[in-house]
């Protein structure tokens, strides 16, 4: 099974740096996504990423997004 990505909060970029912050689904749980991607010449030349599942509370107000 997939991820399905429901919604991409963040998209920020700086040089051949893009950052992407979501949350969608994986395996029937909602889950947070955060990737780190490097393009070199046009094309993905490295990726990096964090995947958890979304926890329904967070020890402070900070939000995940």
């Amino acid at each position: 099974m997939a991820a399905v990505v429901e919604r991409v909060h963040h998209i920020v970029a700086q040089g051949e740096f893009v950052f992407t912050q979501g949350e969608g689904v994986l395996h029937g749980v909602p889950t947070v996504f955060y990737d780190l991607f490097r393009v070199e010449n046009d094309k993905l030349a490295e990726h990096w990423d964090v995947v958890f599942a979304k926890p329904d509370c967070l020890p402070h107000n900070n939000g995940l997004f």
